[in-house]
């Protein structure tokens, strides 16, 4: 967590963004979150192996989507530099992430998890996408966090003189 912190601070300092990056690096975020929260809204975490929704395809679509999301994040930037230190964060702390997650899946799940690793079965699970399963899965708390980023990158944007005026004196 501090260090996510830490590298927020500093991809916002070194961030320069535009309107057309905020435009573009915006929607990607959004369709990044868009597959968080259709993950969410299927995912019944440590209790089974999902595959509805998009567990259907994807084997971990929280982390893709958290990755949609730095992409755009990274785009909203407009610095390589910041850029660089996204895609840093997110390569590490996600294949740490994935690595732990999977060997506590194998552990809990077994065989089970490793029929779904294969692809076996996963189009006989056919819950229904809710929004209260998302909730319960603390999706909020990432809705959030994207949202604190993204009116800090607007508020930057508009210091910088991006939408054509000033926040300064």
């Amino acid at each position: 967590m501090a260090l996510g912190f830490a590298f927020g601070v500093l991809v916002l300092v070194l961030a320069q963004p535009t309107r057309t990056s905020l435009a573009i690096g915006l929607a990607v975020a959004a369709c990044g979150e868009a597959l968080r929260v259709w993950a969410a809204g299927h995912l019944n975490k440590a209790r089974e192996v999902t595959s509805s929704g998009p567990y259907r395809w994807i084997r971990h679509p929280l982390y893709m989507g958290s990755s949609i999301m730095g992409a755009g994040l990274a785009i909203v930037s407009a610095n390589i530099v910041a850029a660089g230190l996204i895609a840093a964060y997110l390569v590490t702390t996600l294949t740490a992430a994935i690595q732990t997650e999977e060997a506590f899946l194998r552990a809990k799940f077994g065989d089970g998890y490793d029929r779904y690793r294969r692809g076996a079965g996963r189009t006989t699970d056919h819950r229904r996408f809710t929004v209260a399963q998302a909730v319960a899965n603390g999706e909020h708390r990432t809705l959030l966090g994207v949202a604190v980023a993204v009116l800090l990158l607007l508020l930057k944007a508009t210091y910088n003189g991006s939408f054509g005026w000033t926040g300064g004196p």
